[in-house]
């Protein structure tokens, strides 16, 4: 039994992705290391769904603009560095076909936790999971204002657009 190369790809995609999440989480804080293994790692599964000159063109110009409005988010302190990045690798996976799904559900996810999170029982429950993670709860900065980790977001549509079509 050989293993295939698609698979082995989606496969360290999916833990990357997971481990950008519980990071984010757990620090606030997603490391440069996993956006460089998902880029990294993209040519083989792109080589093994469509390899076409075209197609990887139009998937890097996808990432390309993202990167490009997140680096305009983040200049005006809306959006993390590590975000845009993170986003930026996982528009890369989802393609051109893939990127509007991935964005829309990317806000929806990111809104969900955002309102989640001002809620005093989700401050309760993530203050309690960041602490049995050892990490102290995290601290308001003004008022009601509260860090969301985005990359729990991001890493929810990215595997919910890359991966769903595996599951049909």
């Amino acid at each position: 039994m050989s293993l295939h190369p698609q698979a082995i790809a989606v496969t360290a995609f999916g833990v990357v992705m997971a481990a950008a999440a519980v990071e984010d989480f757990r620090r606030l804080v997603i490391p440069n290391l996993l956006p460089i293994l998902l880029v990294a790692l993209w040519p083989v599964y792109f080589a093994a769904i469509a390899p076409s000159l075209l197609g990887a063109l139009a998937a890097i110009g996808c990432a390309l603009a993202v990167f490009i409005a997140g680096a305009v988010l983040f200049a005006y302190n809306l959006l993390g560095g590590g975000d845009v990045k993170l986003l930026s690798a996982a528009t890369l996976w989802a393609g051109p076909a893939g990127t509007p799904e991935l964005l829309m559900l990317t806000g929806v996810l990111g809104g969900a936790l955002a309102l989640f999170l001002l809620m005093p029982f989700g401050t309760q429950i993530a203050g309690a999971a960041r602490g049995m993670l050892g990490q102290p709860p995290i601290a308001t900065e003004r008022g009601l204002a509260m860090p969301v980790p985005y990359g729990v977001a991001i890493a929810g549509a990215a595997l919910i657009v890359t991966l769903h079509p595996y599951f049909i």
